[in-house]
């Protein structure tokens, strides 16, 4: 049985959608326990100040290992490891030993100093959490420290299996990731309470890692501990990742400042937050990850021969294919929001008023899915292009737009009446607290919206405008997409009298009944239409994508 898996983990690349179809059916699984994960949450602690305590805990180590683990990435390791394989092995290992053992000393030193400063970082970060769960709060934050740590090792063995030319372990990791903390939650919490939230996590990190051991100690390349380290190679690793690992902690430095408000205003906040960026996270994951990382291989390989046309086409028809699934899965989200929120989260001690502020929040995060989505495939065209400064300086830029609409959008809604009527009319939450935290996740997609519209001037400027085929394609799928939405919604009614929205077997079934319906109806249009990217789709099915052999998605979050 485990030959069989592992010859099913070593086959092949075959082509663009291929590789993007197995990326997203991992992926699938991956968000599958995902949505098992928050269940558990939702239904044990609900939008409640323990759940606060736990996500407020993550901000901190996601930092770190953003700034300091992401040194070891994939993308910046492979190139090195796979110029010394092809010469000498003894230099590979070498050059694992050494990168290893820098790393090891920095991330552990680093871990290190924030572990003692952690009840200082706490009370400054959430001085209305440290004040009646401070304990709480500093246990788990320096129990999840050990997250970067683990998931920065399980980088630097993840890129000796690809360069080996083997299936991505990383496609499998992130199972265990979410397994790592389902066991947290049913297991260790009910034993060591909320610190046993935090040892889960640690838990799922270090499968991810150990996943990887077998195979790389099979090759001799297991790193080992060196005192003699040679700080040239190393820093030639640093120099080289220096401009993603800043685009990435400009993102998540914007996640922080954002969550550090939710939790000025007001209890289970955070939770609301953190809830609904989880669930828009699913389709972003399947469409967005799967597309950008499967086409990375390819346009590094094209620019680097000097093959210009055919790399922008390949962007091109990535972009087509995002364009193509995400402004549907978009709208599907927006229309069946409630029913999507309630039959994942809605049990136990998650209620009414919650589901319907998370759904608010999903909502707004959502219509940001096609703008995340084509943002990381511009951010990764301009890594395989060699320019990495690029996406560094608009990454910054639109962070800083992010940061400050939250803080304009706050005081609007706060301070206008007329305002929080509106878009609590528009989003079918009046007369609940809490809808403040609304203005987060929209100042969210507008920042990333100002993102992208950066990124696609500067990148039809740094190389060529994109043909009019984006057009075709955005207008066939979003005009497909309306029609979609409104069947949809139409059906949400007809159906809300035909099943017992009372239980959770019936709105599964309503919603599901009514996307189905509003599918169909998207599906019509787009044939009467003649969209080329359903012929695609079918024929990358038919070709029997899941033999298909990827470099995976490295994580970028704890």
């Amino acid at each position: 049985m485990v030959k069989r898996i592992l010859g099913l983990l070593s086959r092949d690349i075959k082509g663009l959608h291929e590789a993007a179809y197995l990326l997203g059916f991992f992926a699938f699984l991956s968000q599958i326990l995902g949505i098992v994960r928050d269940r558990l949450f939702a239904h044990i602690f609900g939008a409640s100040s323990i759940m606060d305590v736990y996500y407020a805990a993550f901000r901190v180590p996601d930092l770190i290992f953003v700034s300091i683990a992401s040194i070891v990435s994939i993308s910046v390791l492979i190139p090195f490891i796979a110029e010394r394989l092809e010469d000498d092995k003894q230099a590979l290992k070498k050059f694992i030993d050494n990168t290893f053992s820098a790393f090891s000393i920095l991330i552990i030193s680093v871990s290190a100093v924030v572990f003692l400063f952690v009840p200082k970082l706490s009370v400054w970060l959430f001085p209305t959490l440290i004040a009646e769960h401070g304990d709480s709060l500093i246990l788990i934050t320096r129990i999840l420290l050990l997250s970067p740590i683990f998931f920065g090792f399980s980088n630097l063995l993840g890129s000796i299996t690809q360069v080996k030319r083997r299936f991505t372990l990383f496609a499998v990791g992130p199972l265990l990731y979410n397994v790592g903390i389902i066991v947290g939650i049913v297991g260790f919490y009910p034993v060591w309470g909320i610190g046993g939230l935090g040892i889960g996590v640690a838990l799922g990190a270090l499968l991810q890692m150990l996943i990887h051991i077998p195979y790389v100690r099979g090759q001799g390349l297991l790193p080992r501990f060196k005192f003699d380290i040679n700080l040239t190679d190393f820093g030639k690793v640093v120099f080289l990742s220096l401009p993603r690992t800043l685009t990435l902690s400009a993102h998540h430095l914007v996640l922080l400042v954002l969550v550090v408000l939710s939790g000025g205003l007001g209890v289970g906040l955070i939770s609301i937050f953190s809830f609904s960026w989880n669930l828009q996270s699913v389709p972003l994951a399947i469409i967005g990850v799967s597309y950008s990382v499967a086409a990375f291989p390819t346009l590094a390989r094209l620019f680097s021969k000097g093959e210009k046309t055919l790399f922008f086409e390949q962007i091109t028809n990535a972009a087509r294919h995002i364009i193509f699934w995400s402004i549907p899965a978009m709208v599907l989200f927006i229309v069946l929001r409630a029913q999507v929120v309630r039959v994942i989260l809605g049990s136990g001690e998650f209620g009414w008023t919650d589901t319907r502020l998370t759904a608010a929040a999903l909502a707004l995060f959502v219509m940001s899915l096609t703008a995340q989505s084509l943002v990381l495939l511009f951010v990764r065209g301009y890594y395989a292009a060699g320019k990495t400064v690029r996406p560094l300086i608009v990454n910054v830029t639109g962070s800083l737009i992010t940061v400050v609409l939250a803080f304009g959008l706050l005081k609007w809604f706060e301070g206008n009446l007329m305002v929080r009527y509106f878009f609590e009319s528009l989003l079918k939450v009046e007369g609940l607290e809490g809808t403040v935290i609304l203005m987060l996740p929209l100042a969210y997609t507008l920042g990333l919206t100002v993102n992208l519209v950066l990124f696609w001037i500067l990148f039809q400027r740094d190389f060529k405008r994109f043909s009019s085929v984006l057009g075709r394609t955005f207008f066939q799928s979003l005009s497909a997409s309306v029609v979609m939405g409104f069947v949809a919604h139409r059906f949400l009614i007809v159906f809300a009298m035909v099943f017992n929205t009372e239980t959770l077997f019936g709105i599964f079934l309503q919603g599901f009944s009514a996307g189905v319906m509003g599918i169909g109806a998207g599906l019509l249009v787009l044939k009467m239409l003649g969209s080329t990217e359903i012929k695609e789709s079918l024929q990358t099915v038919r070709q029997k994508f899941w033999k298909t052999k990827v470099i995976g998605a490295e994580q970028e979050e704890l």
